[in-house]
C-alpha cells in the first residue's frame, strides 16, 4: 500500500514560538551585519541607484539589542492578543528606528504582527494603525530629523529626515505587507469553510446511511417477523388436527427467518465494514416479487398480482423503494386486513419516465394512516418515495379495504439490472 509523503505543516499550525525564534536569528544576525558596514557608508534600501550617501547610524548599545529581541518576543502573543502585539510591535519599531541605529531586518517582527493581526480578523485596527502609525512617524521625523549624515550623533533621537523617496518607499512595503496579508486571510477563510462543508456533508451522508439502514432493518424485521407470527398461529392452531398443514407453517416459519436472517447481515455487514467500500448497491428489487409474493400467500393472503408497460431494468434506489413498498402493505394486509378471507391485489406498471406500485385489499381491519404508535410503515414508505422526487397516497378504498399508490420517477441513467422477461399477468 503506497503512502503519501509527510507534508509540511502551515505557519498556522506551528508552535507559537518558531516564528519568533527565527526572527530572532534573523533580526540579530543582520542588525550585527548592519552595524559592521561603518566604514562603507550603509544606508536604507531607498539609498540610490547603487550609490549610497554617506547615512550615518548610532552603534548599538544594550537599549538596541534589547529592542532587536523585544519585537520578535512581543509576537510570542500574536494568536491571543493580535491588537496588543501590533501596537507593541509598532511602538518597538519606531522607537529602534528614531534612535537611528542601523538600518537592517529590524521592521519584519511589526511585518508578521501585521499579518497576524489581519489573519486574526482585526483588519480595521491593522490597516487604520498601519496607516496613523506611519503618519505619526513621518510627521515626527519631518520634525526633529537631521540630514543623513548626521544620523544618530546628535541627542537622544536624530533620526534621519524624510524624503519623497523614502516615504514612498516605507508606505509601499506597508501597502506590500498589508495586501499579502488579506490574501492569507482570505485562503485561510476558504480552507476553513471547505473544511466546514466537507465535515457537514459528512455528517449528512451518515445520518442519511443510518435512516436508509435503519428503514431497512425496519421493512425486513416487519415482514418476516409478521409472517413468522401468522405462521407460528396456524402451526399451533393445527398441531394436533392437521399434522401436515403444521409442518408446511413450519416450514414457511424457516423460510421467513432464514431470509430476514440473510438481510440483516448485509445490512449490519455495511456498518462493520471500516477501511473499505462498503456494499451500498441494495440486494433485493422486483426481480424478487415472486419469492415475496409466495410468502405472503403461505401466510394465508390471497395474493394477485398484475404487471403492465414494458418490464426493464430499474435504478437500483428505484427497484430497492418498489420492492419494499410492496412488502411493506403487504405485511400491513397481514397485519391489519382483520378476520376473513383476504385478498391483495399487486398492480405495478411501468411507465416511460415513472413506475407506479399499488396494493389494495378487501380486509375490514382498522386504518393504517396514523401509524400506531412506535410504527413506521406508512411513514417509510412515504419517505422512500418523497427521497427518489415521486409521491405516495394511503387510505381507505370507497368500497372497503385499504389501498396504497406510490409513483417512483425513472431517472436516465437508469443501473443494469438483468431484465426478468417481458410482461406477465400472474394471479392466483
Amino acid at each position: 500500500m503506497s503512502t503519501s509523503p509527510p507534508r509540511w505543516p502551515r505557519p498556522a499550525g506551528w508552535p507559537v514560538w518558531v516564528v519568533p525564534l527565527l526572527l530572532v536569528v534573523v533580526q540579530f544576525l543582520g542588525t550585527l551585519g548592519a552595524g559592521h558596514s561603518d566604514a562603507e557608508r550603509s544606508g536604507p534600501p531607498w539609498a540610490g541607484d547603487g550609490v549610497s550617501p554617506d547615512v550615518a547610524h548610532r552603534d548599538l548599545d544594550p537599549l538596541g539589542f534589547g529592542l532587536v529581541l523585544v519585537g520578535p518576543a512581543l509576537l510570542l502573543l500574536r494568536r491571543r492578543r493580535p491588537v496588543v502585539t501590533l501596537a507593541a510591535t509598532g511602538a518597538v519599531t519606531a522607537l529602534y528606528l528614531l534612535r537611528a541605529y542601523p538600518y537592517g531586518p529590524a521592521p519584519l517582527s511589526l511585518a508578521v504582527a501585521i499579518m497576524a493581526a489581519v489573519v486574526a480578523g482585526h483588519r480595521l485596527a491593522a490597516w487604520a494603525g498601519t496607516g496613523a502609525g506611519l503618519a505619526a512617524f513621518f510627521g515626527l521625523t519631518a520634525l526633529i530629523g537631521v540630514p543623513a549624515n548626521r544620523r544618530g550623533t546628535e541627542g537622544w533621537f536624530s533620526p534621519q529626515e524624510p524624503s519623497l523617496v523614502g516615504a514612498t518607499f516605507v508606505t509601499a512595503w506597508a501597502l506590500v505587507v498589508l495586501i499579502t496579508s488579506e490574501l492569507v486571510r482570505m485562503r485561510a477563510q476558504r480552507a476553513a469553510e471547505s473544511a466546514r462543508v466537507r465535515a457537514e456533508e459528512e455528517r449528512r451522508q451518515a445520518s442519511e446511511e443510518r435512516l436508509l439502514m435503519a428503514r431497512e432493518l425496519h421493512d425486513v424485521l416487519a415482514h418476516n417477523i409478521s409472517m413468522i407470527n401468522v405462521q407460528a398461529g396456524v402451526a399451533l392452531h393445527l398441531m394436533d388436527d392437521d399434522p401436515e398443514q403444521a409442518r408446511t407453517a413450519l416450514a414457511a416459519i424457516k423460510d421467513a427467518s432464514k431470509e430476514a436472517l440473510t438481510e440483516m447481515r448485509g445490512v449490519i455487514g455495511a456498518l462493520r465494514a471500516q477501511g473499505e467500500t462498503a456494499p451500498r448497491s441494495p440486494t433485493a428489487g422486483l426481480d424478487r416479487l415472486d419469492e415475496l409474493l409466495d410468502r405472503a400467500r403461505s401466510a394465508g393472503l390471497r395474493v394477485e398480482c398484475e404487471i403492465t408497460g414494458e418490464r426493464r431494468p430499474l435504478h437500483a434506489g428505484t427497484d430497492l423503494a418498489a420492492f419494499r413498498i410492496v412488502q411493506e402493505s403487504l405485511t400491513n394486509v397481514t397485519r391489519h386486513a382483520g378476520p376473513g378471507p383476504v385478498t391483495a391485489r399487486v398492480r405495478i406498471t411501468y411507465g416511460e419516465h415513472d413506475i407506479v406500485v399499488r396494493v389494495d385489499d378487501d380486509g375490514r381491519g382498522v386504518s393504517l394512516l396514523d401509524d400506531r404508535p412506535g410504527g413506521s410503515g406508512i411513514r417509510g414508505m412515504r419517505e422512500r418515495a418523497a427521497a427518489l422526487g415521486g409521491s405516495f397516497e394511503a387510505g381507505p378504498r370507497p368500497d372497503g379495504g385499504f389501498g396504497v399508490r406510490a409513483r417512483l420517477p425513472l431517472p436516465d441513467d437508469s443501473a443494469a439490472r438483468e431484465p426478468d422477461g417481458a410482461s406477465t399477468v400472474r394471479e392466483d
